[in-house]
């Protein structure tokens, strides 16, 4: 991280504010692009108020939209505890080897090593180990050639816990980017729900390139900041890859002087992990726990598309660095007052 020699990072504190119940979206909009689009100004402080459809007037030809195309998977699942009646709640986290899983259980105190969990259709888990974080390491036995299918088929979209109700078949859609295409993460990257097919081809058809990082999100995403200086704050390590076209389409365009535009957090954390001077990124895959607050020196990001995220967390830390703390501050305040909808399922912003 690049600091001023005077700016100081803000304390947890200055990020606190109260966000109205009744905002909180709890179910997608009837149409993805049909969510409102707030377009932040950052040189002069305006603020607009669009639609997310109207998006292609603020990129030009020769641009890069950078997406994050994770894939997100079903993770809850449900089992009974040995061969009795007591059902048990699997938060698949993520699989550690072939058929060896690190999961959240609930109720916790109830499942412990040496338990077994059944599925049904011949599908169970011995529970193998405890986790540093409270969960659990299973180990899973079945007939089938591959466990995904059944995951697929009988698991839940892990919604986050401001959703206060259960999730449906309609979220496994709607919980998911149109271009999702690598499996492994437990939680949606929010901003990239906006996009349809029909506005990924009219942004191609006005000359816009569009290039793919990976990001798998962990449930670290909903995990609060504890301490009141940032810098003692550690981010969970999530899994990247950074292919080798999109380093060679960004890097052209750099060279062009285009603008690169992430989607989401998670393709920012990406692309300032693998960024290897001011101009140039590279080919890279690994993990990744990279924390962006402010002051922060954005070196692949000149415009950003982001959701209205919960205060206090590290979406709206990074948020706030590149918007400028006061400025995003003021935005979601106009966004209250405008009757935005907040959080994964909520409105949008693009920061320019």
């Amino acid at each position: 991280m690049l600091f001023g020699s005077v700016e100081k990072p803000p304390r947890l504190s200055e990020f606190e504010m109260e966000i109205p119940e009744k905002l909180i979206a709890q179910n997608p909009a009837d149409k993805r692009d049909h969510a409102k689009l707030m377009v932040l100004h950052k040189e002069d402080q305006a603020i607009e108020h669009k639609q997310f459809s109207d998006l292609p007037e603020y990129m030009r030809k020769g641009d890069v939209l950078v997406l994050n195309n994770t894939l997100v998977y079903p993770a809850r699942i449900y089992a009974y505890k040995d061969k009795s009646e007591a059902k048990v709640e699997i938060f698949l986290l993520r699989e550690l080897e072939n058929d060896l899983w690190e999961a959240m259980v609930k109720p916790a105190r109830k499942v412990r090593i040496g338990n077994k969990l059944h599925f049904g259709e011949g599908i169970s888990c011995d529970v193998i180990d405890n986790t540093v974080s409270g969960g659990r390491v299973l180990r899973f036995e079945y007939d089938v050639k591959s466990i995904y299918p059944f995951i697929d088929k009988m698991g839940m979209s892990p919604l986050p816990p401001y959703i206060k109700r259960e999730s449906t078949e309609i979220d496994k859609e709607r919980y998911q980017t149109v271009y999702a295409a690598e499996r492994g993460s437990v939680a949606a990257p929010t901003a990239g729900l906006h996009f349809t097919e029909d506005l990924l081809d009219n942004l191609k058809s006005k000359g816009v390139k569009i290039g793919y990082v990976t990001l798998h999100i962990g449930l670290g995403t909903f995990r609060p900041i504890m301490v009141e200086d940032l810098t003692r704050h550690h981010m969970d390590s999530e899994y990247y890859r950074v292919p080798g076209a999109t380093a060679t389409m960004i890097n052209e365009a750099r060279a062009k002087r285009k603008k690169i535009i992430p989607v989401g957090t998670s393709t920012v954390r990406t692309l300032e992990t693998v960024t290897v001077s001011g101009f140039q990124i590279t080919r890279n895959e690994g993990w990744t726990d990279k924390f962006i607050y402010p002051p922060y020196e954005f070196k692949m990001c000149d415009r950003f598309i982001t959701n209205f995220h919960q205060p206090k967390s590290t979406l709206m830390m990074l948020v706030a660095a590149f918007a400028k703390k006061d400025f995003l501050l003021n935005a979601y305040k106009e966004a209250i007052k405008k009757k935005y909808r907040f959080y994964s399922y909520g409105d949008s912003m693009m920061i320019l």
